[in-house]
């Protein structure tokens, strides 16, 4: 085995630099020269803009520039697209309504947030100070902030292209099937779920340093990214129509991302065009509160579900409703997100014949909706997992019990889902027993008594999610040899946490036989890195490390070229493994690193021209792997809760997860992104909840006094294991782990807590599961029981 390879627990070696300090940021660039822009921002949840006046914040001290829209549009500076309108098609054909984010608001005001005006001054305190100078007529409108206002009859008009605020009315599904199999089932389970609105809160919030050269009319852009490459072609082509190759994306260290970090925003925008109109680089630092008021939020829908059950508890056929908040602005991938990103993977793991989705997709005054860890796939696993455990109460069933009858089983992959896609691989029975087990699942009655003489309520709560992995079908790599041994490997994808940098390592260590500690990763700047797609969609892995492979085979290909001269064998007769080229038979051979020292000498070796011609740049080699297939990342979630009938709180006292994400390249790895991915759903479940004033529109829970992040005590130790159920569509087995964490959370603990209230009539709850929500519940319920 090569030592740091494939499967090994290698600790990361990015973390040095960050515990100690060491990391950069885009906080930590600083420009000589530059200025600093704040974004002056909309009090006012929905406003017409009559007149903006900023000659007096223009003249205030260390102030160099005030931009508004009429700035832009004057400079031909186009609004941030939508680029899944272009693909979601209503159910009849028709294009979606699908309005673009300008990088500051036009003629009307659409969420408290919107940005009015950009203000450029020597320090930020002086855009500040200049900020509150700037004098704004506006008309207040009637807002609809929160989806159950804009979706309300006779809510207030947010875009007139949007009658009733419906941005899109999209299906998947065979409609007259579905119907057909719920007039032929025995028992029909309904139930109704809200999936609560999330703010992202990355660690690091946003930032961005704009410059432009004019002899070159070249800009520069460093930001904080999940995917330079695709922020580049995105800002150049569609919002300031240049060729991409006049701007360059650079992205350092990136302090978080799920998801938020994908997308153009305005600041992105802002700072570039205002570089290029003041000579000087700008810098923008966004604050927590501007993440509240800026960042796109996750989730947001409302769901109508029902399940159809034959004579045998078979569940024959599963459709959906659902109603998603959009926000204000369509933003780049909002509408794909409730629609085709969530639907594919309705009905997860269950043999369903018939699935059917309908989603609406509404505007309201609120920000941009758009992906967040999982990217629909929790609230498609969500639906599903609450809708089984409700059937299965229904029914007098065990939940492991009716999940059993109704999964697909291994005899029957390849299965084809109803939608179109296929699961290659998976054992969910096995992986089911296996976290039953873990959990102490046979016991619990005994633990229930125990809470019981507490005064406690104790309850256990299973979802088995399945997820597929989002991505473009293909990724590029390079592999560089430099002098001093130092191997470079050169992909676009961008680490925001996961360890690329120990992960990407491990793979080439194991296809090349390079030293884990010589080869560096080069990512997050389009000057270095041609084509990538970033990070998302847990595709990461599997795409990165089938382009190295690509690679790896091309510069294996050439080495045999040049280790055959050094070796004097022909060199369809060399073999290469471990870092070493050989002769079969005999004690000959030699290393990458020698071959790679002698290939950068290839012209003044013996070899044709038309090979030397492959040496150009020695042993370096580039490649392209090619993919149409996702995976299929899934697992068992086990969620034990102590509930206190009294005080509504709820403790976790245990957490299971046995995964199946096919091989693992660095389980510690994945340890640490299944723990930061349960608690990211556990915070939805528990404590996090975007609120926006029904009558004002004003953000509530725009702090973090008033939005409920998880704490540590919140969660108990997670017991983690897994299942190297191997993937059958790439080279390596690799399925994927990034998001699989979150999908699994939210519907175990909340079954749970479902199962928990039982005895005291309760058999819904909504999330967050507060306190006071969980009291109330408590207590209606034995106020009905009275009755």
């Amino acid at each position: 085995m090569q030592k740091f390879g494939i499967g090994q627990p290698v600790r990361r070696t990015e973390d040095v630099r960050f515990v100690t300090g060491s990391g950069a940021y885009t906080d930590d660039i600083n420009i000589p020269g530059q200025a600093h822009g704040y974004v002056l921002r909309s009090p006012y949840a929905h406003a017409v803009i009559k007149s903006i006046d900023t000659t007096a914040a223009k003249a205030a001290p260390g102030v160099i520039g005030v931009f508004t829209s009429a700035d832009l549009a004057a400079a031909g500076v186009n609004d941030i697209p939508c680029f899944a309108g272009g693909f979601i098609k209503n159910k009849d054909g028709s294009n979606i309504f699908a309005p673009g984010r300008p990088a500051l608001a036009k003629d009307r005001l659409l969420y408290v947030g919107d940005g009015i005006a950009f203000i450029v001054a020597e320090t930020v305190n002086q855009a500040k100070d200049a900020a509150e100078l700037i004098e704004i007529d506006v008309e207040d409108l009637p807002s609809a902030a929160n989806l159950k206002d804009a979706v309300a009859p006779g809510a207030p008009v947010i875009w007139d292209a949007a009658p009733g605020n419906l941005a899109f009315d999209w299906e998947m599904g065979d409609d007259a099937a579905s119907q057909a199999a719920f007039a032929g089932a025995k028992h029909i389970s309904k139930i109704d779920l809200v999936h609560n609105r999330i703010a992202t809160n990355a660690m690091e919030p946003r930032a961005a340093i704009g410059e432009y050269t004019p002899g070159e009319e070249h800009y520069t852009l460093s930001t904080c990214t999940q995917g330079a490459n695709g922020m580049q072609a995105g800002i150049a082509g569609a919002v300031f129509g240049i060729d991409p190759s006049k701007l360059r994306v650079f992205t350092p260290d990136v302090g978080g991302g799920f998801g938020m970090k994908t997308f153009i925003y305005p600041e992105h925008v802002l700072v570039l065009f205002a570089a290029k109109a003041l000579g000087r680089p700008v810098k923008w630092n966004g604050e927590r509160i501007e993440a509240f008021t800026s960042d796109t939020g996750g989730r947001d829908m409302f769901t109508h579900a029902e399940l159809a059950i034959d004579e045998n508890n078979r569940v024959t056929a599963f459709r959906v409703v659902n109603q998603a908040n959009m926000g204000g602005y369509m933003s780049m991938n909002g509408p794909f997100i409730p629609t085709i990103a969530h639907a594919r993977i309705l009905g997860g793991v269950y043999n369903i014949p018939n699935v059917y989705v309908n989603v609406k997709g509404y505007m309201s005054n609120s920000v941009p909706v758009d992906a967040y860890r999982g990217a629909g796939r929790p609230e498609a696993a969500y639906i599903i997992e609450r809708a089984m455990d409700q059937a299965a109460r229904e029914l007098g069933l065990a939940p492991d019990e009716f999940r059993r009858l109704n999964f697909v089983t291994p005899e029957q992959m390849p299965y084809q889902h109803p939608f179109g896609f296929v699961f290659d691989s998976g054992e969910f029975e096995r992986n089911m027993e296996d976290a039953k087990r873990n959990a102490k699942w046979s016991t619990l009655d005994q633990r229930k008594a125990a809470s019981r003489a507490k005064g406690k309520a104790r309850g256990i709560g299973m979802a088995y999610y399945i997820e597929t992995t989002l991505g473009m079908p293909t990724e590029a790599a390079e592999i560089l040899f430099l002098e001093d041994e130092t191997v470079e490997i050169v992909t676009g994808t961008m680490s925001n946490g996961q360890g690329h940098e120990t992960a990407w390592a491990q793979v080439v260590a194991e296809q090349l036989g390079v030293p884990f500690e010589n080869i560096k990763l080069v990512q997050g700047d389009t000057d270095r890195v041609k084509s990538g797609q970033g990070t998302g969609g847990s595709h990461s892995l599997y795409m990165a490390a089938g382009a190295f492979q690509e690679t790896s085979n091309v510069v294996i290909k050439k080495g045999k070229i040049i280790a055959s001269l050094m070796l004097d064998e022909d060199a369809p007769n060399i073999e290469f493994s471990e870092g070493l080229f050989r002769v079969p038979g005999t004690n000959k051979s030699v290393g990458i690193l020698e071959v790679a020292a002698k290939a950068r000498q290839a012209n003044e070796l013996d070899l044709p021209a038309e090979t030397k011609e492959m040496f150009v740049d020695g042993l370096n080699s580039a490649a392209k792997y090619k993919y149409n297939n996702s995976t299929f990342p899934n697992g068992c979630h086990i969620c034990e809760v102590e509930v206190d009938p009294d005080t509504g709180k709820v403790d976790i006292v245990g957490y299971t997860v046995v995964d199946d994400f096919g091989r693992l390249v660095n389980p510690m790895l994945v340890a640490g992104q299944v723990h930061g991915g349960v608690v990211q759903g556990i915070g939805q479940a528990l404590t996090e909840d975007v609120l926006y004033d029904s009558e004002s529109g004003q953000l509530i829970t725009g702090s973090f006094m008033d939005y409920g992040m998880p704490r540590a005590d919140d969660m108990c130790d997670i017991d983690f294991s897994y299942n190297e159920i191997l993937c059958k569509t790439n080279p390596y087995g690799i399925k994927g782990c990034g998001e699989a964490g979150t999908i699994g959370a939210c519907p175990s603990l909340m079954n749970a807590i479902v199962d928990a209230l039982l005895p005291y009539g309760v058999n819904a709850m909504d999330m967050p599961a507060t306190p006071l929500r969980v009291w109330n519940a408590v207590h209606a319920g034995a106020r009905q029981a009275a009755e």
